[in-house]
C-alpha cells in the first residue's frame, strides 16, 4: 500500500488541508521554487506513473447497454493506466451482495473504491465506514444519501438530459404553438427518470410547449416497443417524440415501423453508436440523440488513481480533485455525430 495512506483519512475527511495546499503552493512560487518542475497538478505530474495504488470496482449487473458500457469502459481504463490494480467485483443487481463486496475491498485495504450503487441509500453506509477506514470513495451515477460517504462523486446530468432534449425540440417547433410533443420515459420509480422529464417539461415551457402525451417503458425493447404502440395508439397526430433510451429506442423504433408512422421526428437518449449511426444515415424519424455518458466509471478509476496518488487534475488550478464533478449532456445531431461517435456505446 502506499505510504501516503496512513494520513490520507485527515485528507478525506477535512477540507482544512485545502488551504493549507494552497497556501504552501502559493509560497513555493513566490520564494524562487523552480515551476518549470512537474507537480502532481501538471499535466506531466498528473500522467506520470507513480507506486501502483489498487483501485476496487463494483457496479450493477450489465443487464442493459449502457451499463454494459459502463463496466467495460472502467475495465479499459485501469489496463490502460500502468499504476493501477483495478480489482473488479462482480456486476450486481444485489444491494446486499454489494454491500458485501465494498465490505472485501475494505478488509483488503485498497487505496480506493469507485462504487456505481445499485441502489444508492442502500450503499450509503458502507460505503461511510470506506471513508472512515481512510479509503477514498468515488461514487458514480447513484448517488448515495450522504455527502460524507464519498470523497468525489461523478454524475451524468439527467435533469440536463431533459433540458437538452427540449431545448432542441423547441428549436425545431418554437414557431408551432399548437406542436404534439410526446414523451417516453423510462423507469417512473426511478429519481434519474423524474429529473428527466422535470428537465425536459421546464424546456419545454420556455417556448409555449408541453407534453401531450405520455408513457413509461423500462429501458428494455420489449417495454419500448410496448409503451410506444401504446402511445402511437392513443395519440393519432404527434410532432415530436423524446425518448429517454436508446436501448429501448430499438422497440420504439419497431412499434413506429410496425404502425408506419413518419409524420413526427423523435429524439433519444443516451447515445448509443446504434442510435447515431441511424442519425448519420438520415433514414429514419430519429434526428438527435442526447448523451448520458458511458464513461463515467472510467473517469471514477481515473479520479480514484489521482486522489489516492495525491495528484490533482491538470487543467485546474486548485491543488486536489473536486468534490463534485457533473458531465454535459450534449444534443448529438448529423452535424456533430462524427465528434460522438468514437466514444459511444453498442446497445
Amino acid at each position: 500500500m502506499l505510504a501516503v495512506r496512513k494520513g490520507r483519512k485527515l485528507l478525506v475527511t477535512t477540507g482544512a488541508l485545502l488551504a493549507i495546499g494552497a497556501l504552501v503552493t502559493g509560497c513555493s512560487s513566490e520564494t524562487g521554487g523552480d515551476s518549470s518542475q512537474p507537480t502532481n497538478a501538471s499535466v506531466d505530474g498528473n500522467a506520470a506513473e507513480g507506486e501502483t495504488v489498487v483501485i476496487g470496482f463494483s457496479g450493477p449487473a450489465a443487464d442493459h447497454g449502457w451499463l454494459g458500457a459502463i463496466n467495460s469502459a472502467a475495465i479499459a481504463a485501469g489496463e490502460n493506466l500502468g499504476d493501477v490494480d483495478l480489482r473488479v467485483a462482480e456486476g450486481t443487481n444485489d444491494a446486499n451482495l454489494q454491500i458485501s463486496q465494498v465490505e472485501q475491498f475494505i478488509n483488503d485495504d485498497v487505496d480506493a473504491i469507485v462504487l456505481l450503487p445499485t441502489d444508492g441509500a442502500a450503499l450509503t453506509a458502507v460505503a461511510t465506514k470506506a471513508m472512515n477506514a481512510g479509503i477514498p470513495v468515488v461514487n458514480v451515477d447513484r448517488e448515495f444519501s450522504s455527502p460524507a460517504a464519498a470523497r468525489t462523486t461523478v454524475l451524468g446530468d439527467n435533469y440536463g438530459m431533459g433540458q437538452s432534449a427540449g431545448n432542441y425540440i423547441c428549436e425545431r417547433l418554437g414557431d408551432t404553438p399548437d406542436a404534439v410533443v410526446a414523451e417516453i420515459a423510462g423507469v417512473d420509480s426511478l429519481p434519474l427518470t423524474t429529473e428527466r422529464s422535470e428537465g425536459f417539461a421546464d424546456a419545454l415551457e420556455t417556448c409555449g410547449l408541453d407534453v401531450d402525451n405520455r408513457v413509461a417503458a423500462d429501458f428494455t425493447v420489449a417495454g419500448g416497443e410496448a409503451a410506444a404502440s401504446q402511445l402511437l395508439a392513443a395519440a393519432p397526430e404527434i410532432d415530436a417524440i423524446w425518448n429517454h433510451d436508446d436501448d429501448q429506442g430499438h422497440g420504439v423504433l419497431s412499434a413506429i415501423d410496425t404502425a408506419e408512422r413518419d409524420e413526427f421526428f423523435m429524439v433519444g437518449g443516451a447515445g448509443s453508436a446504434n442510435a447515431m449511426e441511424l442519425i448519420k444515415a438520415g433514414e429514419s424519424v430519429l434526428e438527435a440523440t442526447v448523451v448520458y455518458p458511458s464513461t463515467q466509471a472510467a473517469d471514477g478509476v481515473r479520479l480514484a488513481r489521482l486522489i489516492a496518488q495525491d495528484k490533482a487534475m491538470s487543467d485546474l488550478v486548485e491543488v486536489e480533485v473536486p468534490k463534485r464533478i457533473v458531465l454535459n449532456a450534449p444534443v448529438v445531431t448529423s452535424d456533430n455525430v462524427d465528434q460522438y461517435l468514437p466514444t459511444a456505446f453498442a446497445s
